[in-house]
């Protein structure tokens, strides 16, 4: 039977969400935590680890980088982001690819992103940058974020992940 490690960072609580939806979706023996939570070599215990995280500026927030640098070689692994972009964009995607070379030593079995609300006081920062002004009113859309699509998303991304774990 595999061991499912469900672990995340989550700053507005986005990412937290779509790890409890992950969590009750995937079966078998499984356990979800925080990032900061995990202990030194756990990784190593389990068959398929997800793990969680927002985008910030375009990238990894460094507690993720540290753990993504981690995983044990052939690990597999699927990675989910909440952002404040528009899901598909490049904004969307960079983090994610950057999560993917940084982990090139795991197997990587999928990602998966949706929108995720920003902030206020982050968007109060942005909106007074020029070069984040764009970028800050699409945000502003993502205000109800993640909803119940994006949560049966999730749900169908772990299933998936799930099937294909077991065929590999």
């Amino acid at each position: 039977m595999s061991k499912i490690l469900i672990t995340y960072f989550s700053k507005t609580g986005n990412t937290k969400i779509i790890a409890e939806t992950i969590f009750k979706t995937v079966d078998g023996e499984k356990i979800i935590k925080p990032i900061k939570e995990l202990l030194d070599n756990e990784l190593e215990r389990y068959n398929l680890i997800f793990i969680g995280f927002p985008v910030y500026s375009h990238s990894v927030p460094f507690p993720i980088e540290a753990v993504l640098k981690n995983i044990p070689s052939n690990k597999k692994t699927a990675f989910f982001s909440t952002h404040g972009s528009l899901t598909g964009s490049r904004l969307a995607r960079e983090a994610l690819e950057y999560a993917t070379v940084i982990t090139s030593k795991a197997k990587l079995m999928g990602t998966f992103s949706c929108r995720g609300k920003v902030s206020p006081e982050a968007l109060e920062v942005l909106e007074k940058s020029p070069e984040h002004k764009a970028w800050a009113e699409m945000a502003v859309s993502a205000d109800t974020h993640p909803d119940e699509n994006d949560l049966e998303d999730a749900a169908s991304f772990a299933r998936w992940i799930m099937i294909l774990a077991a065929q590999d």
